[in-house]
């Protein structure tokens, strides 16, 4: 059946169906927007923070910045940046993935020298550190002021990357960031191209703001300060005791002050006189150390609240935790590590691809920075695959890169001596040292049989003779090989059996001539004999 196509070819020679306008229409406009949806706070000049906290309380970002002033706060902003910072970094020229490297995106070497200049004329440590607030506070506003470079042949690199306040900026209902300046202190003034990074947490269409980290810790907080109010007043009522004194009834309101006086003063110097007829009695307070635990109870319930916002375990920080529960924990604190390394990696990407842009051209492929944790190398490992290439095991680049976390370039491929057998090292001399090499006693391989030291001789021309020899040999064997082998793949050819192979064997040996193979078997020989002639132990000679 003939099935007509309803379309018009294009001058490129595509067809474009009739139908495809019709089918394709809409897909690619938004349906479900903020101008069209019935949240009217997105219809404002400006999308304002959805952070529930910030939005109940009416304010901004700098109550967050107020919470580090806190001890245990400050202590797991401090270790969790830190776990951060203490990893290694490289530039990679390309992208890999699970299928490999793909090398149509490998950087020029221009473009790795620039990325190379760029991170090493930035303070790096101060960076990641302003970095690694965007988690904690959901975003962070960075401005990249760019220079002219002459050591780098004038090319645009960042001369510094500055965190600017978050309360200077907000997002447009479509996303786009603006800077709320004197001029436009409502909308916000559009900001230039590459002129501002803002690494984000958790960044969505309805929140691109990200979500702060800090928001989950601000409660617990609060409740541990008000907490630590009330048990330092408790602790002040209670834990000090009490003086009382007693006047008969008849004392008028003037010895009572001043009996009240003097009591105070007892309170700070231990002294105090009275009237012969009144009495002061001393009391402890009793029965309130149940009170004082609940106290207690809610401050370290908020401690541990705080530790799961921050390092996603309470166990590492509680004295009440084991070793065990302890190295648990900070495996998760390891997860966030690798989250907040992710959030690092995408926002100095993003500014070497400005690099890229601005110095090569934007179709250039960009090179990558990577946050790496050393790994360290297991000495039982080490010692296996020592032992395993000694007795004969040959390993390839691959895995010593793998195994042992090694780089391209690393490994120096060598030629193999074919003297000396697979996974056998040669012996490692001391450098300075005439001393013979390790393991190697200095004299020939054959002293360890041969005990005499005086049958021990030095190489000589005849030593030379008997090795060119020897090459011979494979000269005088190969006319008697060669015609065998080549009987041998005609048969397999062939399809022979075993009696038919037989058969020719007795032809074959006939056209043989084997006068070559004599001949070195008598050179031979006669060489031996010279050898022995010369003090070279055999076994004629030995005892």
């Amino acid at each position: 059946m003939n099935h007509r196509i309803r379309g018009l070819y294009l001058p490129d020679g595509t067809l474009h169906r009739f139908a495809e306008g019709k089918a394709t229409k809409g897909l690619t406009e938004h349906i479900a927007s903020r101008d069209r949806s019935t949240d009217f706070q997105a219809l404002g000049m400006y999308l304002p923070n959805p952070d529930p906290v910030l939005k109940k309380m009416g304010k901004d970002t700098a109550v967050y910045r107020d919470l580090r002033s806190d001890a245990h706060v400050g202590g797991s902003v401090r270790r969790r940046k830190a776990a951060v910072k203490a990893m290694e970094w490289r530039i990679v020229d390309s992208v890999t993935g699970q299928t490999g490297t793909r090398p149509s995106q490998k950087a020029s070497p221009r473009a790795m020298l620039l990325a190379q200049d760029a991170l090493a004329d930035l303070d790096l440590d101060a960076l990641l550190s302003e970095m690694l607030d965007a988690p904690l506070l959901g975003w962070v506003p960075m401005e990249v002021m760019w220079q002219r470079m002459p050591w780098a042949g004038g090319a645009l690199l960042p001369a510094q990357v500055l965190a600017k306040p978050h309360e200077w900026f907000h997002f447009t209902p479509e996303g786009e960031l603006r800077f709320r300046s004197r001029d436009q202190p409502m909308y916000g003034e559009a900001l230039q191209p590459r002129k501002f990074l803002v690494p984000r947490q958790d960044a969505s269409y309805a929140n691109p703001y990200g979500f702060a980290d800090l928001s989950m810790c601000f409660w617990p907080t609060t409740f541990k300060r008000g907490g630590l109010k009330f048990w330092v007043t408790f602790a002040e009522k209670y834990g000090t005791p009490w003086v009382v004194g007693k006047q008969p009834r008849s004392a008028g309101k003037t010895e009572t002050d001043a009996l009240l006086d003097q009591l105070e003063a007892m309170v700070q110097d231990a002294v105090a006189v009275v009237p012969d007829d009144s009495s002061v009695d001393i009391m402890e307070s009793g029965g309130k150390s149940d009170s004082a635990g609940a106290y207690k109870e809610l401050l370290m319930f908020c401690r541990s609240e705080v530790s799961i916002a921050l390092l996603g375990q309470n166990q590492s920080t509680e004295a009440s935790s084991t070793h065990a529960s302890a190295v648990a924990g900070l495996q998760v604190t390891q997860d966030l590590r690798d989250g907040d390394a992710r959030l690092i990696e995408a926002a100095i990407n993003r500014l070497l691809r400005w690099v890229t842009d601005l110095n090569e051209s934007e179709a250039a492929p960009s090179p990558r920075f990577e946050l790496y944790e050393q790994t360290e190398i297991s000495e039982t490992q080490a010692k296996r695959d020592e032992a395993m290439h000694r007795a004969g095991a040959t390993f390839s680049p691959a895995y010593w890169m793998r195994a042992y976390g090694l780089q391209e370039g690393d490994l120096v491929q060598t030629a193999v001596n074919p003297t000396e057998s697979p996974g056998t090292n040669p012996p490692r001399r001391t450098e300075g040292s005439d001393a013979p090499p390790e393991g190697d006693s200095g004299t020939p391989d054959y002293a360890d049989h041969f005990a005499d030291p005086r049958k021990m001789v030095q190489r000589d021309a005849i030593d030379d003779l008997v090795d060119q020899e020897l090459q011979g040999w494979q000269d005088a064997i190969s006319p008697l090989i060669n015609p065998v082998q080549d009987l041998l793949d005609e048969a397999v050819t062939k399809g022979w059996t075993a009696a038919e192979l037989i058969e020719r064997l007795p032809a074959l040996a006939a056209q043989m001539d084997p006068s070559a193979l004599a001949e070195q078997l008598a050179r031979t020989s006669m060489l031996a004999r010279l050898g022995a002639g010369a003090g070279i132990p055999t076994d004629d000679t030995q005892g």
